[in-house]
């Protein structure tokens, strides 16, 4: 399979993108960046992207696994970059030098596009880089990374992709996001084609979400709540009703609502429905399934509800969303970490540090907000 250049227009230069490595780094979101871009090259049959490892000076970089890789270049090498991706991973904090500061800040003077896979945004973000930006970080560090940057506009999407600014949580992430970027450059067929090549079966877009487990945002201060609702998304297809969740636990159903009320703020029936709802489209944009099929595994009883409930969350009908159509007014969730709703009119949960940064801000806790 190839896809050979437009006859119209003579090829472009290649972008030149460069590497940074961080102690510790992910090895494979940094394969996960790079791959797409090699697989690029091949279908197009020529070059269009080249690429560069980098370190500080020069030297072998571990990372998380164990793994030493030893770079391309140092940063101190004269390379014509079109775009630097910060690439991070275990105690971002402590992996980010001075040094790797000061050279980003130099790249972001020469209006350099940048970028960051797993926790490389921590590293943008400590040289001041990122203020203003929507940002994309592994979904275990976005507590602490709200703190230390306020000025970041933290989001729980799985990529962010924000004018001259591409950042990626952990995993295959980078994959997604890189793929975005390939079809932006060169157009939707090559990034397809590279999915396919590597049996890819849906690239992810900047509105899919990480997946922020609750323990994650409560801690281990509430088992009971933990214990609710991990019996929650065990039981999506016949969900069980309030009063027998709350026996199982061994609480009041009136000690079941203040729990969700004063940790989630919403009622325990809306944040179900949300699991629900949640699990309604995955199965939609990832299985073959009927909509009736979808309605069935998912708790509802009658189609017409389902399509009534997902449209009120989702901004669109089922049909929609199976099919790929984006609505004026679709719901867009940004800047949170888990979902909810507040007073049971959103169905959106920021972590405690996003929540207080948003209400000093004057800015709304949920977020529905037109395309």
């Amino acid at each position: 399979m190839t896809f050979p250049p437009q006859a119209a227009r003579p090829p472009a230069a290649p972008q030149t993108l460069g590497f940074l490595l961080l102690d510790n780094f992910t090895l494979i979101s940094l394969a996960s960046a790079i791959e797409p871009l090699r697989m690029a090259n091949q279908l197009a049959g020529r070059e269009l992207y080249r690429w560069y490892t980098l370190s500080l000076d020069g030297g072998p970089v571990r990372a998380s696994d164990g793994l030493q890789v030893t770079p391309d270049a140092a940063t101190a090498t004269p390379l014509a970059l079109d775009m630097v991706i910060v690439c991070g991973g275990v105690g971002p904090s402590r992996s980010v030098q001075r040094e790797h500061v000061h050279w980003l800040q130099a790249q972001g003077r020469q209006s350099r596009r940048l970028g960051s896979v797993c926790t490389g945004s921590w590293a943008l973000a400590r040289a001041g880089l990122l203020d203003g930006y929507e940002t994309s970080i592994h979904w275990e560090c976005l507590a602490a990374m709200q703190e230390a940057f306020p000025r970041v506009a933290l989001t729980t999407r799985l990529f962010s992709i924000d004018r001259d600014r591409a950042t990626a949580s952990g995993g295959t992430a980078p994959l997604d996001m890189m793929l975005n970027l390939i079809g932006r450059d060169h157009g939707r067929e090559l990034s397809a084609g590279i999915s396919e090549m590597f049996i890819y079966d849906r690239v992810r877009n900047e509105q899919d979400q990480q997946r922020v487990p609750l323990k994650h945002v409560l801690g281990t201060t509430q088992p009971k709540l933990l214990e609710i609702v991990a019996l929650m998304e065990a039981n999506l297809e016949e969900p069980i009703g309030l009063d027998e969740l709350a026996h199982y636990v061994d609480v009041s159903r009136r000690q079941l609502e203040r729990l969700f009320q004063k940790y989630l703020h919403c009622s325990p029936s809306r944040y179900y429905l949300k699991l629900r709802l949640t699990r309604a489209r995955q199965l939609l944009k990832q299985t073959p399934m009927s909509i009736i099929e979808v309605a069935s595994a998912c708790g509802f009883v009658s189609t017409p509800h389902f399509s009534k409930c997902y449209r009120e969350y989702f901004g669109m009908p089922p049909r929609d969303e199976r099919l790929g159509i984006s609505r004026p007014g679709q719901r867009v969730e940004v800047a949170m970490v888990h979902p909810v709703s507040q007073a049971d009119s959103s169905p959106e949960l920021v972590s405690s540090a996003v929540l207080a940064l948003a209400q000093a801000r004057g800015e709304p806790t949920y977020a529905s907000v037109p395309l």
